[in-house]
Parts: C-alpha cells; structure tokens; sequence
C-alpha cells in the first residue's frame, strides 16, 4: 500500500506543475494505477463525436458551413491542423461533412521517385487532441473501410505496425504493441510525449472518399511493477548496440555483451536495438512505442543513436536522419517526456566514433560526428536536464588511440577470406567484405566487451560522484565487476585477453583468439602470452576441433603428431565437417547472396553496399590454384573436397577490405597460432544454428 502512496504523492506533486487540463488527466491516471503489474485503464477518456447525433459523454466536433472543420486551438484543446507533428502536409481545407462524419477525397498523391516507400503522402486529415504526455488506448473509428484508410498517431508508420513479428535478429522479443484494424475500427496502444498527439487519417487510393465518425482515447495509468518482478533495463540503439546471431558473425554491439556483467536474478536486460535506427525510425516503427507500453515505473531506458541520425535524408516521411534541431527535438519532445510520464528512467549514452577504416599506422582518431555534432547536443541536454549521461564517443577515442590503428582496425569490421561463413545485406563474408572496405562503423565481440567495460566503468565513477541513477543500476552488478571497474584490473571479467594480442600486429586475429580462450578450447602460457605466430602443433589443433565441435578424437586417428602443417589442417577440417554435417550447413546455401532487402524489418543500409550476391564458396576454383601438385598425394582427395566446402583458402593474396582469393594453396606451409584460431573460429561459426545470438561463452 505504501508505494501506491508513494506513487500517489509523485502524482499529485506533478499536477502541481501542469496546466489544468494536464492536471485533470493526471489526477485520472492515478485514480487507476496499475498495483499489481498490468496496465490499468483509467476514468475520464477523451471523446470526439463527428456526426450531429449527439452521444453522451462526447464532445461534438461542429462542422461548420461556411468555415468548414474547426482548425486547432489550444484553448479549445482540439482540431484540425495543415501539418502533422511530423510535419506531414494534410488538407484541412477540403474537408466536408454531411452529418454522419467528416470526409475527404485526395485527386492526387506524392511519392518521391526512387524512395517512394520511404518518402510518400498521399494528405488527407489530421486532428489533434491536447493531451499530456503519457500512454493511451486509442479508439478510431472511420466512416471508410480499413482497405481504403490508413490511419496513423502522430507521424507512426502504420504499415510497420499492422504486422506481428519481433524486435530483434534472434526473434526473442516479440512486437507486442501493434495495431488492429478491422474494419472501420482502428485500435491503437500510444506513449505519447507530446502535449498533444495528431489522428491521422489519410486515403490509400486517389478520390476515394474517406472519414472520420469517432476518437476515443483512453488514458493508461503507468504499470506498477509486481513484487516479485525483477526491474529491467531496456536498451534502444542502432547496429552499434544490437544483438547479433551467428549468420551476422562476428559482428557485435555492447548491447548483447553488457547483460553478462550484472546479476540477472536482480535485473533483467533486454536489447532493443537494430541496425539502421535513429531516434526518428525507432520512433515511428513503434520500437520506442512497446518498451514504453511494456515498461514498469522504475524501468531504465538505455538510449544511444546518432550514426544513422546523420543520414541526409531527414525530410522524407520515414528517412532516419535528423538535422540538428530534429535530433533535439526527437530527445526533448518525444522521447524523455515519454519515457518519464511511463515512471522509467532515461540513460543517455553517446554513440562511439566511427574510425577510418584505411587508416595508416600511427594514424591520431579524432571525433567522426564533425558535421552535426550529436554527441555534444546529448551531453548539453543531459547536463540541462540532470540525466545520466555515458560518454561513450569521448572513451571510445581513448581506447583507439591507446591500442593504436592495427589493433583498433583489426576489431572493426576489417574481414579477409576465410575469416567466417557470416554474412551481411550485401552476401557472405567468407571470401572477404562484399562491401569492398573496411567497416570503421560496425564491430566484431572483441570490441564489444570493451565498450561494455567502458559503459559500466562510467556508471561506477558515476556512482562515487553520488548520481543516483548510477548508484541503482551499479547495485545490480556482479561483485567482481563492480571491483574491475574500481581497480581498472579486468583480467577476472575477461580472462581471454592475452597480453600479446591487444596491440600492434599481434592484434590481427584478436577476435578469434579471444573466443577460443574464452571457450576453452585454445590456451596462454603462465605469463599471460598466446604466441599468436608460433607454430601450431597436430595435436593441439585436433583436441581444440574435437571439443569445439564435440567430435571424439578417434575420428582423427593416424594423424601424426608435430607442427601442423596447411594441407593437414585440411584433411582435419574436412574429416571434421563430413563427421558433423549430415548436409550442407545454410551458410553454405541459403545465406548466399542477399537476404535481407530495404524494407525488411532487420534491414541495416548501412550494411548495403549496393552489391548483390557475393558467394560462400571460393572465388579461384580448384583448378586455378598453382601449387596443388604440392599436396601429398595421399591427401589431395580430402583437401580438394575441404576447399570446394570453403574450409580452406588461400591465405597468400588475400586481404581485409577486399573480396579476394589467392591462388596459391600453400599445403607445405606450418600454420601458426593465429592462423590455426581463423580456422577453427570458422568451423565454431558453422556448427551453430544462423539464428541464434552469437555471443556464446561457453561450450555445447
């Protein structure tokens, strides 16, 4: 009972501030306050009537002659409006009524060329209801078919939101929040952060009459989170953040990597984030919208965008850039006083600087956002506003410039053939980037978990300046560390980092190197040191496949022990793949080419290079290799079918930022270390389903 008061008390201190008409609405919403967990529908909705049949306990909306329909006023609280919050153009002037609701009829649409699912209007009306920020079931009602009309809130992309499906790459987190349309009746779930909100109604061909016969919305009271619930830590971003699966590996965002670092018997963590969102499109598809409606007061929201933000489509309908201004706004107007009338609470957390991916040994980082400068815009509004703020850009340049350019580039998505069976929008990555380039924006784990360590390293300093909002999230995290953090001492947390693989060009295969020590399956000495160029021995590579893959080592018999040579390494390959594989894993078929086109919801243009198709398989085929007289004639059978399956390939003429294969084979040559740890890094990728994330610690 006493948080219900409590809550009670935060209310009636906020009425305390609003204006009377805000007031009234929130003294309704605390009168039902979810107590128990589930959202909790409220007394006194807002009603509109646009017939001239009276109904009780609605407000008429008067058509007027010789005026027309009444234009907004904020006195009245209500009307039509010439541009949407989205600052769509409608047509208020050419709406008409004959007593049964009001109408319009469009002679013509827009749509840009080119981007035309992007950047479209086909006008109609707009009415606008005053309302505070906060959530509402909203009930429409139109006088045309759903068929005929589409019907949107405050600039959302209704077409996004008439469909099921999920959130994320794994499909874990299911879209709970959509819209029902049968009908004529429209019903829509809304946090809103505005003052107001527009009902949107526009036609879906050209002079068809469409119309408008009731509004009803409903204000919902903030979820009060249930005893025995756990709170939860949302966290909404771009590709930088996401979550990823195996068919993506290894890129990673900090996102899927931080949760591992609190206790999750005392906080859950859920990763929103997608690749290609701003505050703009994570707003309008309605991502933003269904952590709000699912959230419970005391919830944290993680928010980080700003790489798609300055994309320089920010006047089409559904672009993802903002200027400026808009990026301001977008945080001001839409997204904390959404986030705090829900009782959540906003963490704001800058976006890390991109790198130049062709940077040159001894290259000096600087800031990327040189245009429009969003990390400082987020920095300013959280100082004005007393947010937790994460300076995620400002710590992501130490870090560049302390493990230097070949270390920072080789954890970015700098990819050469044979590196992973992965793929992005534009085709498999397994004979080099299809993109042409190395990604200065995207990441592999190795980087991720650095971006985790700085985010909760920030929070505990945080923490000792006495942020409250720092203290609570920190009192979630694990013990040890909360003591790495504290120390700068991470060796506990991530004991995979070997001392010789964090800088200079010991760092060229970190990723791979990391994951097979955090898996157990490769090793350091006493000292800390994993001799990435030291030879690789027979049976060292045989025990790290077999538990790797959870083959037994009998199938390996008659190898002999010593180094390992290539055209060994081969024959083990191969042996391992037709012992585990009983047909083609999809990275060698369904994953070819694109898969993920505009307009999907896990499309990421930033991923899209224009390219389409690039292959699995070996671009050089067997027979243009040069030197495969080379290979002892009692393995040419078993390594001609391992490079057909890509599990070996040139590494003499390949290199990261192109789609290259060489041409020699190389079967003579000793395979050290690191090169060992490609191989088998490749061969963990394709013993994994491609839909699940990949952010795996621990073996099968």
């Amino acid at each position: 009972m006493r948080r219900f008061m409590n809550a009670a008390l935060s209310f009636l201190l906020l009425t305390a501030i609003l204006t009377p008409a805000q007031s009234i609405a929130a003294e309704t919403s605390i009168n039902g306050l979810a107590e128990e967990g589930t959202p909790v529908q409220v007394e006194s909705p807002y009603k509109f009537n646009f017939t001239n049949q009276a109904k009780t306990g609605y407000r008429t909306v008067v058509y007027d002659v010789f005026n027309g329909a009444p234009l907004y006023d904020s006195s009245v609280g209500y009307g039509f409006v010439n541009q949407t919050s989205a600052l769509r153009e409608v047509h208020p002037a050419s709406i008409t009524s004959d007593g049964t609701g009001f109408y319009i009829k469009e002679p013509g649409f827009y749509a840009e060329p080119k981007y035309e699912k992007d950047n479209y209007n086909n006008y109609g009306m707009a009415f606008r209801i005053q309302a505070p920020p906060g959530a509402y079931s909203i009930y429409v009602k139109t006088t045309s078919d759903a068929a005929d009309t589409t019907v949107s809130v405050s600039g959302m992309q209704t077409s996004r939101l008439l469909k099921a499906g999920y959130w994320d790459a794994a499909k874990l987190i299911p879209m709970k929040y959509t819209i029902s349309a049968k009908g004529k009746e429209w019903i829509y779930t809304y946090a809103n952060g505005r003052n107001y909100l527009d009902i949107e109604i526009e036609p879906n061909k050209i002079n068809t009459t469409v119309g408008i016969e009731e509004i009803v919305l409903q204000p919902i009271a903030p979820r009060m989170r249930a005893d025995e619930t756990l709170p939860t830590m949302y966290i909404l971003g771009d590709s930088t953040v996401k979550s990823y699966t195996f068919d993506e590996a290894p890129m990673s965002g900090w996102g899927q990597i931080i949760d591992s670092m609190f206790h999750l018997n005392k906080v859950n963590v859920i990763n929103y984030s997608m690749g290609g969102r701003s505050f703009k499109n994570a707003y309008t598809e309605g991502r933003l919208n269904d952590i709000l409606m699912t959230g419970s007061i005391g919830d944290y929201v993680f928010i980080q965008f700003g790489h798609n933000d300055e994309s320089t489509d920010e006047f089409r309908r559904y672009g993802r850039g903002s200027t400026e201004a808009m990026y301001e706004t977008y945080i001001k107007e839409v997204y904390l006083p959404a986030i705090q009338a829900r009782g959540m609470i906003p963490v704001l957390v800058t976006p890390m600087s991109r790198v130049k991916g062709d940077a040159s040994p001894g290259y000096v980082y600087t800031n990327s956002f040189k245009t429009r400068k969003f990390p400082d815009i987020l920095k300013r509004i959280a100082e004005e506003k007393g947010l937790t703020l994460i300076d995620l850009n400002s710590e992501s340049l130490k870090y560049y410039n302390e493990i230097g350019v070949e270390a920072t580039t080789s954890i970015f998505m700098s990819i050469e053939a044979g590196e992973t069976p992965g793929k992005t929008n534009d085709g498999s990555y397994a004979n080099g980037h299809p993109s042409k380039k190395i990604d200065g924006t995207h990441y592999k784990e190795a980087l991720a978990k650095q971006f985790a360590r700085i985010i909760v390293t920030e929070l505990m300093k945080k923490e000792l300046a006495g942020d409250p909002t720092a203290a609570s999230i920190v009192s979630y995290l694990k013990g040890n560390v909360k003591q790495a953090a504290l120390t700068g001492d991470w060796s506990k947390i991530f004991p995979e980092m070997a001392n010789d693989i964090i800088t200079a060009d010991g760092a060229y295969y970190r990723n791979q190197i990391e994951k097979l020590l955090q898996l157990g399956v490769m090793n350091k000495d006493h000292h800390g040191n994993f001799h990435p160029v030291a030879a690789m021995t027979v049976d060292e590579f045989i025990r790290s496949l077999s538990v790797l893959m959870d083959l037994k080592k009998t199938i390996f018999d008659g190898y002999p022990d010593g180094e390992l040579s290539r055209e060994m390494m081969g024959a083990i390959l191969v042996d391992a793949y037709h012992a585990k594989f009983t047909s083609k894993p999809k990275y060698m078929t369904d994953y070819n080419g694109t898969s993920v086109v505009p307009g999907d919801p896990g499309y990421d243009p930033n991923l899209d290079s224009g390219a389409r198709g690039a292959m699995y398989y070996p671009l050089v085929s067997w027979q243009q290799l040069t030197d495969t007289a080379d290979i002892a004639p009692h393995l040419v059978s078993k390594i001609k079918d391992a490079y057909e399956l890509g599990l070996i390939r040139s590494e003499n003429g390949i290199a990261r930022g192109k789609m290259v294969n060489g041409t020699e084979l190389e079967p003579k040559v000793l395979v050290t270390r690191e090169k060992a740890a490609k191989a088998l890094y490749f061969m963990w990728v394709l013993d994994h389903q491609v839909n699940i994330e990949n952010d795996v610690s621990s073996m099968k």
